[in-house]
């Protein structure tokens, strides 16, 4: 049987449908009734993918409903997709245009398939945005409460900080519980912990924004984190390498175990004080630490294996 690719453009009304090779295509309805006629029109052809960009809350019901009926679906990064389009010269955007669009996309570089625990994934991401939604409201607060005099506004203000402690505590617990009742999560999260300088918060931000992590190669590991360094050089002239592009949400989540690490991790202290004599800025020096932290952490993963220390 002939192999057919879906792509999907979800709005928050409707949805689009593009299928290749043979070009057909379909709109319905962005509902369950919707959702069970997209099923009806694929029927029994086999459909290696459904691809599709995340669109805030409007694709959530979508991805539920077909990872119920064994769909496979592959959620691509809509930079990425848009990229794709530019290079291939499909300047002009509508609904079924970028539905045909993410069809080719995933007939050519076949992105990788949902696992079948997208709900409680789902779920672990819901609750990070929130988690970091909480984090930026509280930085906020804490820079009103430096210019603040009137003392019913820093009265509201110190009442805001302390309710909004109390939700973050309350979200990360609500984390730590689905963790718990995962046991591939729980064996991930205990994994990652046992690594010097990763604490429960870093930890459970890797499992939701790098659920790939343990399945890719060394290199992969670090550019889809945004932390390999990218070359540049033209002709005779070559220029500085940078970092860029990735996952910021894990750099940043890098950054505080990377300083822990350059003072209490034997090996990895070894490395920055290399590097710093050899010249590399403190931030370049602590980069690669970051780099050889998520290395490892896909290493471990794919393992399956806790950190131990090395023999002396």
């Amino acid at each position: 049987m002939t192999e057919i690719t879906i792509g999907a453009d979800i709005s928050k009304d409707h949805i689009d449908l593009y299928s290749l090779p043979n070009g057909q295509t379909l709109k319905v309805a962005n509902d369950r009734k919707g959702f069970a006629a997209i099923l009806k029109w694929i029927g029994t052809k086999r459909v290696v993918r459904i691809v599709y960009e995340p669109t805030g809350p409007y694709h959530k019901a979508f991805e539920r409903f077909m990872m119920a009926q064994g769909v496979a679906l592959s959620k691509v990064n809509p930079r990425l997709a848009r990229r794709f389009a530019e290079a291939t010269g499909r300047l002009a955007k509508t609904d079924r245009i970028d539905a045909g669009l993410l069809a080719r996309y995933g007939a050519l570089l076949e992105p990788r398939i949902l696992e079948g625990n997208s709900q409680i994934y789902n779920d672990l991401k819901e609750l990070h945005v929130a988690r970091l939604a909480l984090i930026k409201d509280r930085t906020a607060a804490k820079n009103r409460e430096k210019n603040l005099s009137n003392p019913l506004l820093k009265k509201q203000n110190a009442d805001r900080l302390r309710q909004i402690e109390r939700q973050i505590k309350a979200v990360d617990e609500a984390i730590m519980s689905l963790v718990d009742e995962d046991e591939t999560l729980r064996a991930r999260f205990d994994i990652l912990v046992s690594i010097p300088g990763v604490s429960q918060i870093t930890a459970f931000t890797l499992l939701i924004e790098m659920p790939e992590l343990g399945e890719l190669d060394e290199k992969a590991a670090a550019a889809l984190s945004g932390l390999a360094p990218m070359s540049r050089q033209s002709g005779r002239w070559t220029g500085r390498a940078f970092i860029a592009g990735g996952r910021a949400i894990v750099r940043q989540a890098l950054y505080m175990p990377a300083l822990v690490a350059c003072r209490f991790n034997k090996d990895l202290k070894a490395n920055y004080d290399r590097l710093k004599a050899a010249g590399k800025p403190t931030k370049v020096a602590i980069t690669a630490i970051m780099r050889k932290l998520i290395v490892l952490a896909n290493a471990l993963l794919k393992n399956n294996r806790k950190w131990t220390p090395k023999p002396a």
